[in-house]
């Protein structure tokens, strides 16, 4: 039963990846022939070549960890919640990080785009949203989408929802995360969101800006920002694999001093 279920979810992880079995098989060093016995469960993978096809494919840690299972063997990478004294020192570096990129928004956020640390600049932007609204923890497609949160506020939205929506739908697919996919589903059925099966098809690059700017309406004047996105290179823990470092910046002058000043006030 294990070695027909990891040979399924090999194989469906090379469909996602659009992989054929010949050339997976010569990039990992195996026959053809017995990585077809692997994913009929005709054969029994060791560890080793599982973590070989896995690397291959790029995935998950933690779907890593249902292969090693589904196989028989012992999950090989542990998952450290971030609140754990093992990952105080990281926690802490990525909060040092966050607060000196203030005034300019920037968070911390896991597989889900759930917020699991921001600085002050962030919370500010979305001080006036209700808890309800943003999701607890905080959610970045909630907050962006929800049309009572920032989207009436977003002066691009098309361009700027294109961008969040292709990035949901490519998270749903690589986590396979059912309340991901339940999520996608109710952020279908708000106003102004294209049909769920387009989203992968969607595309942001219109305009003329070198960078996909977010225009948000704040206190009558419009921030133009654009978002850089950083992950750790090495990891080996599930929850540091999955952590994501999104850092905003003013798109221009006007932006810039209205942040500054924001963050002077404390009020738009």
């Amino acid at each position: 039963m294990t070695r027909v279920a990891v040979g399924l979810l090999i194989r469906r992880r090379r469909g996602l990846a659009r992989r054929s079995q010949m050339d997976l098989a010569h990039e990992i060093g195996v026959s053809p022939r017995h990585l077809s016995f692997v994913e009929l469960g005709k054969s029994r993978p060791s560890a080793g070549l599982l973590l070989a096809i896995a690397r291959h494919l790029d995935v998950p840690l933690r779907e890593r960890n249902d292969w090693l299972l589904a196989a028989g063997y012992a999950p090989r990478y542990p998952e450290t919640s971030l609140t754990e004294p093992a990952l105080a020192r990281v926690r802490r570096s990525l909060q040092v990080l966050l607060d000196a990129h203030d005034p300019f928004p920037a968070a911390v956020i896991d597989r889900t785009w759930s917020v699991q640390l921001t600085n002050q600049a962030a919370r500010r932007l979305v001080s006036a949203i209700p808890a309800e609204v943003r999701g607890v923890p905080t959610n970045i497609f909630r907050t962006a989408l929800h049309p009572a949160g920032l989207a009436p506020r977003t002066r691009n939205f098309p361009q700027w929802s294109a961008y969040l929506l292709w990035q949901l739908d490519r998270a749903v697919v690589r986590s396979q995360d059912a309340a991901l996919a339940a999520l996608a589903d109710e952020v279908a059925t708000w106003p102004s969101i294209p049909a769920r099966r387009n989203w992968g098809r969607l595309s942001a690059e219109e305009g003329d800006d070198p960078v996909v700017p977010w225009r948000l309406e704040a206190g009558g004047a419009e921030l133009s920002l654009i978002t850089t996105m950083s992950r750790f290179g090495t990891p080996m823990d599930v929850t540091m694999s999955e952590l994501s470092i999104e850092l905003f910046f003013p798109a221009d002058e006007a932006t810039e001093a209205a942040l500054r000043r924001h963050a002077r006030t404390g009020s738009w």
